[in-house]
């Protein structure tokens, strides 16, 4: 489509203001909430005006990066999601960048506030949210590349909390939630691709699904499905081993096996995906499983927050409803 010949929005409007919220794809700002309220549990003490400032900046740094990497994307976009404002032509995107960049530059300054180490990994992030598009062509790399982007959300999370630069490698909720994150995302994201592969193909995005079908690349979900659930089952067995409060370990359990067993929907109801259209019927469980597990293991630190978490996903499920593509997630 011509953008040339479409009245784009004024960027100082309500419709503009609209269009580019649409294009953050609010349902979807509820994954890096979680994994940013995952990284700010593991703080001993975290007073509520810091924690309110880091969830913020956490929460919207995804819509503001989904809305960057869009600017790179409106080949494929075009086919697969005709509904996004970049797509129709009716914002222009450099204002998009302008906008994004300027976003993703308050988040990361929220979180050096409260740590400078931050500077450094946001400015990573901001390369790799800005390079994204070039890996996501190579089918052996997207995945990775957009989970790594992640888990330095979280460590920027963690770090903003705790206020200093330490990390315990030898506790094992840590260490099962860096490997929930990334393989959890990894999963996310290689489940997302089966809805674009018809556009992916036609604009020379060589994604896994492209690249080996539908079939090699669902028994590769199923891995990063496995390696997250089993080491969740261990960290269980471990924490019930190690005389953790019976009552934390219960309540956190509620929903990480919720999430373990969306998990189980998602690669079941992956190996039935027989089109792009019907792909959203894995990828809806899928993001269900990864904010349910995250949710799960800030209890296990944070048993308190429990109510708060309900709270949370009972908003993403509204917010989830109110998407305007129903086949888009």
């Amino acid at each position: 489509m011509n953008s040339l010949s479409i009245e784009q929005y004024p960027v100082f409007s309500f419709k503009f203001l609209k269009a580019y919220i649409i294009t953050m794809r609010p349902y979807l700002m509820f994954v890096s909430g979680a994994t940013t309220i995952v990284g700010m549990s593991f703080a001993d003490e975290l007073e509520i005006t810091r924690a309110i400032l880091i969830f913020i900046a956490g929460f919207l740094s995804y819509g503001f990066g989904q809305a960057l990497t869009d600017c790179f994307q409106i080949d494929t976009d075009s086919i697969s999601s005709p509904y996004r404002p970049l797509t129709q032509g009716i914002v222009n995107r450099n204002y998009f960048l302008i906008v994004s960049s300027i976003g993703l530059l308050f988040c990361i300054s929220v979180f050096a506030y409260f740590n400078p180490v931050n500077i450094g990994l946001g400015t990573l992030a901001g390369f790799g949210l800005a390079t994204y598009t070039n890996f996501k062509r190579k089918w052996w790399a997207g995945p990775f590349y957009n989970a790594w982007i992640v888990l330095a959300l979280f460590a920027m999370s963690y770090f903003a909390a705790v206020g200093k630069f330490t990390i315990d490698l030898v506790d094992p909720i840590f260490i099962v939630t860096i490997v929930s994150v990334f393989f959890g995302y990894a999963n996310f994201v290689l489940t997302g691709y089966f809805k674009d592969i018809s556009a992916d193909r036609s604009t020379a995005y060589n994604t896994l699904p492209v690249r080996y079908g539908r079939k090699i690349a669902a028994i590769v979900s199923d891995v990063f499905s496995v390696i997250v659930n089993l080491s969740l089952f261990i960290l269980i067995v471990i924490l019930a081993l190690d005389s953790v409060p019976f009552f934390n370990l219960i309540i956190g359990s509620v929903f990480i096996y919720s999430g373990i067993g969306m998990s189980i929907l998602t690669q079941i109801s992956l190996h039935n995906v027989n089109s792009d259209a019907d792909a959203h019927i894995a990828i809806a469980p899928c993001v269900h499983c990864y904010i349910l597990i995250l949710s799960g293991i800030s209890i296990l630190n944070k048993p308190y927050w429990f109510a708060g978490l309900i709270l949370f996903y009972l908003l993403y499920h509204l917010t989830l409803r109110l998407r305007p593509a129903k086949e888009q997630i």
